[in-house]
């Protein structure tokens, strides 16, 4: 799948993306539990998107990595796709940036 492809409350079978850059993480807490959440903008050839990284997420992925989502989610957030592993969703660093 490329960028141009994403549309809001539908899954993502595989996507390959350049992380373009990452905010710092920030905590949060609901009823359902807490953790971290950064924001970053990853990009293909056909555009750029907001992925969210959750938890673990948040220390594996840097600014210039490739990496690939498999079963990820895309949600609209302010009229912005974004996009995330969800709950059943992988993300795999490819290539580290130097």
């Amino acid at each position: 799948m490329k960028v141009n492809e994403l549309k809001a409350q539908t899954g993502v079978p595989e996507i390959t993306l350049e992380i373009v850059t990452v905010a710092p993480p920030r905590a949060f807490s609901t009823a359902r539990g807490s953790g971290v959440v950064a924001s970053a903008a990853a990009r293909d050839e056909t555009g750029e998107v907001s992925l969210s990284l959750w938890n673990e997420q948040t220390k594996q992925v840097g600014d210039g990595d490739q990496i690939k989502i498999e079963n990820g989610w895309c949600t609209e957030y302010k009229g912005n796709i974004q996009l995330s592993t969800g709950k059943q969703g992988k993300l795999t660093v490819i290539k580290k940036a130097n």
